[in-house]
């Protein structure tokens, strides 16, 4: 039996020793690559923080979780980097693409009746600025219409344009758009947890990027001030969306991990999720849950998106929390979600 523990101890410390070898030669030959921003590997508490007036179920309880180090984007993936993509490759986004009925409902309801052909167009959803007395906080689409004709070069639909704004984060990109960035550019999208640990830089139990001081929002992040969603006063100085860079980075030099447009993970949302997690363990590099479930969504398959975007107000959802989480549809898109990439040493060292 002696023998037999000696023998397990010592496979132990040479499979130790062969990894600190191997981690050492990935560190002696990767470069930092530009534009991004390394994040160490670290154990924080990750979902809903103590004293957070704004948490909801789904974020709760808060665990711990240790995640690997890894590089991510210093911002979202803007207006210039995406057309770079797309000159490359030929890509036709999915809002630029014709609908497909069959596709669609299987997300949906049995028997939910098909809507017009006129309708079924290539598209995207954009916020209405003319929205006008809400009813109820719980219907959304009183503020967001189907816009026939918008996509990443037309955020507006027809006769609009990105012209002058490369520096903006791109919109109305799918999840299978930005994988389909990620694969071009040897890139990947980060996990839920990934993107928490980005966001809380060097802390380990923040509610906000910038610390702690909710009276320090409109100085840190693009988000919606007045009453939501009829009257936007602008003090930040951004109505809509913002270019990037235009708030303080966190204490790791990450920008806008806060407001301005949500960020896609790969996480499935399950807003039951965190209520199945042991909350003495530990998880390491947890990928999120197994399947998808949101109640007003039975049907439809959800992942998860981070950050809050500028249509974030304390009156609706409070989003630009570091815990907060919302579900989107892989193929739908909108003029307030965006992305950003992640990449590993070893993803760094493959590429060269």
């Amino acid at each position: 039996m002696f023998v037999f523990f000696v023998s397990c101890d010592k496979k132990k410390e040479i499979k130790n020793n062969v990894e600190n070898k191997n981690n050492t030669e990935i560190n002696a030959n990767v470069t930092d690559p530009e534009g991004m921003v390394w994040v160490e590997s670290k154990t924080f508490l990750m979902g809903a923080k103590e004293g957070d007036k704004f948490a909801m179920m789904r974020e709760k309880p808060a665990h711990n979780v240790y995640v690997d180090g890894f590089y991510i984007d210093a911002h979202e993936v803007t207006n210039a980097q995406f057309r770079k993509f797309v000159k490359a490759t030929n890509y036709i986004t999915t809002a630029e693409k014709p609908i497909d009925w069959d596709e669609i409902k299987k997300d949906l309801p049995p028997n939910t009746p098909k809507p017009a052909d006129s309708i079924l167009q290539p598209g995207s959803l954009i916020f209405n600025k003319n929205a006008g007395k809400v009813v109820s906080m719980n219907n959304y689409q009183q503020w967001w219409t189907w816009k026939i004709g918008a996509n990443w070069k037309q955020p507006e639909g027809p006769g609009s344009t990105i012209e002058g704004k490369d520096n903006f984060p791109v919109v109305h990109v799918s999840y299978d758009d930005a994988l389909a960035y990620c694969k071009w550019a040897n890139r990947r999208l980060p996990t839920e947890a990934e993107w928490e640990s980005a966001a809380q830089g060097n802390n380990k139990n923040n509610t906000f990027v910038w610390g702690n001081d909710e009276t320090a929002l409109n100085a840190n992040a693009n988000t919606w001030q007045g009453q939501f969603p009829t009257n936007n006063i602008s003090e930040d100085g951004f109505e809509y969306i913002s270019p990037i860079k235009s708030y303080p980075p966190n204490n790791l030099g990450i920008y806008d991990m806060a407001g301005n447009v949500w960020e896609m993970t790969t996480d499935l949302f399950n807003v039951n999720y965190y209520q199945s997690i042991n909350p003495n363990e530990v998880l390491k590099n947890p990928k999120g849950a197994e399947k998808s479930y949101t109640p007003s969504n039975p049907y439809q398959l959800e992942r998860v998106m981070k950050g809050g975007s500028f249509l974030c107000h304390e009156s609706y959802c409070a989003s630009y929390r570091i815990s907060a989480r919302m579900g989107m549809e892989p193929s739908s898109s909108s003029d307030h979600i965006g992305f950003r990439t992640l990449a590993t040493k070893e993803m760094i060292l493959n590429q060269k």
